[in-house]
């Protein structure tokens, strides 16, 4: 009995998810254009392959990207998830599972090792129009390790997120280019109204008051 007990917590141990470190990433200096502010929930795995430092500046360099539209980033909290090998790696059976064990902030983005989705994208955001079969990711991003262009791919993808929209751009140095590339990175006033409107109206923006 005393070995079966042993057993059982054993499993149980290797098997729990948990957030064993937080911080807070600088926001940088107030933007005193901005009419709306954005709040991110950074989540990295304990002993998976991205460096905190890499993924820390490419956010707040993506976010600088959205300033143009007048949203400021508030705040972005790291945090570090210890969590069993399988949830490193996105794949949607197994990431709603993470989701339903582990309470998160929204929006919220994901660094994880590699994607076993077909097709397998470098980063995917889920907005509330992607999400009908798969609720428990609706607002969030994934990022797998190596996504090339990785600050205008963040931005991409929130843009993507924000305005709950697939919808791509053919505009020339537009940032919603099917393609991703650092010399893609504007924004039409369009696309911002509907990033504005949409990410507000889903409590993912909060307006400056």
């Amino acid at each position: 009995m005393i070995i079966l007990l042993c057993a059982v917590a054993a499993a149980s141990s290797e098997e729990e998810i948990r957030v064993v470190q937080t911080r807070e990433l600088p926001a940088g200096k107030p933007d005193p254009g901005a009419a709306h502010r954005l709040r991110l929930w950074l989540h990295v795995f304990s002993g998976g392959r991205w460096s905190q430092e890499e993924l820390a500046a490419a956010v707040l360099e993506s976010a600088a990207l959205l300033r143009q539209c007048g949203i400021a980033l508030s705040g972005a909290q790291l945090r570090v998830v210890q969590a069993p090998p399988r949830f490193h790696v996105y794949f949607t059976p197994v990431s709603r599972e993470l989701l339903a064990r582990l309470p998160v902030g929204k929006p919220a983005i994901f660094f994880v090792d590699d994607t076993r989705n077909d097709p397998a994208f470098d980063a995917e955001a889920i907005g509330r129009g992607n999400a009908a079969t798969r609720p428990e990711l609706a607002d969030t991003m994934w990022v797998a390790y190596g996504a090339r262009d990785l600050p205008q791919t963040l931005a991409h993808e929130l843009v993507h997120l924000l305005s709950d929209s697939g919808a791509h751009s053919e505009a020339p140095g537009n940032l919603m280019r099917a393609e991703t590339s650092p010399r893609n990175t504007r924004l039409s006033a369009e696309q911002c109204e509907q990033l504005r409107a949409r990410g507000k109206a889903n409590g993912l923006l909060s307006e400056v008051n």
